[in-house]
């Protein structure tokens, strides 16, 4: 059976143990809905390792509270001697090994493809700042784009003079923009300390470390906005570092690729988007120091 096969018949068996309700739960209380293919064989994964160990749980305890009630001293009952019952042994060793293996087997095969970052139809540079991302498409279609994207969020928000927007502190000035199906490389670098890109709905997060180039890859299969943060404490305002990217489709793809390119060419220089961040030096190199 396949992998589509695998994760239909999984589905199915989804739908008959757990409730609708529970299964379209808000990302408040589960996983993002996943817009990629990792993302969705880690939800999936999620999902199973919960439902494993809630038989465990039912197994163990209503064999427990059974085992006190029917052989309580009330009912005369005589405990029985198990030391050294080698077919005891051999059970709790054995049972706990199989349910391992059945876990790891499945989370192998994804961290595997995970990390299979060959043939990319784009690749982007992404360095870590305190406080921001700086972004470099190094090959594709935007070859040459680069720029700095930065918290948006206003001030008052932040300071509780104004209420809070629906994107708070997940919001940014040039959102990073794909196209949708395509493979995109990400490679992550730091220029003062340890980052983290994590993206949820696309089943990304990888750190990105001084003086090293680490990378990461995703396939978008549907359009939209999606949010990410820094996920590591790079700092005393590691929370303002959000990430935000835009999956086009290829002919909105190509028109934004045509505008800053456009752009860089009316300015004369290297293609930096308007905004905050035109302002910005170009990142550095990886691994440099600021």
């Amino acid at each position: 059976m396949g992998r589509a096969g695998r994760i239909a018949g999984f589905s199915v068996f989804l739908a008959a143990v757990v409730p609708a309700s529970a299964q379209d739960a808000p990302a408040r209380y589960n996983l993002p809905t996943p817009v990629t293919g990792i993302a969705e064989q880690i939800n999936d994964m999620h999902t199973l390792m919960l439902l494993i160990c809630l038989v465990i749980f039912i197994g163990v305890f209503g064999v427990m509270f059974w085992a006190v009630f029917h052989h309580r001293k009330a009912k005369g009952a005589v405990a029985a001697n198990f030391h050294e019952n080698t077919a005891v042994e051999i059970a709790w060793t054995v049972i706990p090994v199989l349910i391992l293996l059945g876990m790891a087997w499945p989370a192998t095969k994804t961290v595997i493809e995970m990390k299979d970052t060959s043939n990319p139809d784009i690749t982007i540079k992404a360095t870590g700042y305190q406080w921001k991302w700086g972004y470099d498409y190094l090959q594709g279609e935007g070859e040459g784009i680069r720029f700095l994207s930065s918290l948006s969020t206003p001030r008052d928000q932040i300071e509780g003079g104004a209420p809070k927007g629906e994107a708070y502190l997940l919001e940014v000035d040039n959102p990073l923009v794909v196209p949708v199906g395509k493979k995109i490389r990400v490679l992550l670098a730091a220029n003062d300390v340890i980052h983290s890109w994590w993206v949820p709905a696309f089943g990304v997060k990888q750190d990105a470390i001084p003086g090293f180039i680490r990378d990461a890859w995703f396939r978008a299969d549907k359009e939209g906005v999606f949010r990410g943060n820094c996920a590591e404490l790079c700092g005393r305002d590691h929370g303002f570092m959000p990430i935000e990217v835009h999956v086009l489709s290829a002919a909105k793809y190509a028109e934004w690729v045509g505008a800053q390119k456009a752009k860089a060419a009316a300015a004369g220089a290297e293609p930096v988007p308007t905004g905050a961040a035109a302002t910005a030096a170009r990142p550095p190199a990886a691994g440099s120091k600021g």
